[in-house]
């Protein structure tokens, strides 16, 4: 018998009902695969896994991030394979890590290996609010005008990690900026490596355009991203305790949202699916249009 699969909204994601995931087999996990290739976000209720199940499922997609070069406070030195998603404050720690709200994008896209997966793990959740959205940039690419995606073809985007966007008021801070973390150029149209659909590969980590000034990056960026944004191409999960939840980086962007009453616990927990090698690091001049807030 077949898993069940239910869609949960018309864009994108699908939930699998009544999946066992430390009895899953490998025919089984050939379905998932398979549904997680064509719904883009699956959705797996009631999955009270232990961190060691939680990784040994995410490394049936590929091999895992270490988080190496992630905050230490979001890390467990005995599982470096998870990373805290919380707002629950280490012993010694005034105030919470990690912020919600932080903007739409995809795992990593700053990175030489941007993320394919990531499965978010529900632990502890408020009562109301906290919810994630995502995007379905398959479907914001597809719905752009022709004359749209010839101009983007072949265009890159500059991501940087760590601050969403970079403070180039002068010179000298966007030097800094670039020693720090260097930026790293992605395609903004890509190709999918496993279904071969194209889409839009964009996010709050982009910074400028390759070959454009700021003048003329900045209308272009904000044009795709509000556009990728809209409500037809976004799904948003109410979040449930012991809910898993694995999206495509590849071809969506996600934003956490902070709607939700703070002195309430919100603690999830993440691993990462190691995606293939894209975009260069970009070494081009930075523009230098203003402060960054």
């Amino acid at each position: 018998m077949g898993l069940q699969i239910r869609r949960l909204s018309y864009c994108l994601g699908a939930e699998i009902i009544g999946l066992d995931i430390p009895a899953i087999d490998e025919r089984t996990f050939r379905e998932v695969h398979a549904a997680f290739l064509e719904h883009a976000i699956l959705l797996l209720r009631d999955q009270a896994l232990t961190r060691e199940q939680h990784i040994a499922f995410s490394r049936r997609f590929g091999e895992l991030d270490r988080n190496e070069d992630s905050n230490p406070l979001l890390r467990i030195p005995e599982y470096p394979e998870i990373l805290l998603v919380s707002n629950k404050p280490k012993p010694g720690v005034e105030s919470n890590p990690c912020k919600q709200g932080d903007g739409w994008h995809s795992d990593r896209s700053f990175s030489l290996v941007p993320a394919m997966a990531s499965l978010l793990r529900s632990v502890e959740i408020p009562d109301l609010g906290g919810d994630t959205l995502f995007c379905n940039l398959y479907l914001a690419y597809e719905s752009l005008s022709d004359g749209m995606k010839k101009l983007i073809d072949g265009l890159h985007g500059v991501h940087f990690g760590g601050k969403a966007r970079v403070d180039t008021s002068t010179p000298e801070r966007a030097a800094e900026s670039k020693r720090k973390t260097p930026p790293v150029a992605q395609s903004s149209v890509r190709t999918h490596p496993e279904t071969g659909r194209k889409s839009l590969y964009l996010g709050n980590k982009i910074q400028q355009l390759v070959g454009l000034n700021a003048e003329e990056s900045k209308p272009l960026i904000t044009f795709l991203c509000e556009h990728a944004t809209r409500p037809q191409f976004v799904y948003r999960h109410r979040w449930r305790k012991d809910d898993l939840v694995i999206w495509d980086n590849r071809c969506t962007n996600h934003i956490a949202l902070g709607d939700y009453d703070k002195s309430k616990l919100r603690h999830m927990e993440r691993t990462t699916v190691n995606g293939t090698p894209s975009g260069y690091v970009y070494d081009g001049p930075l523009h230098y249009d203003g402060p960054r807030l």
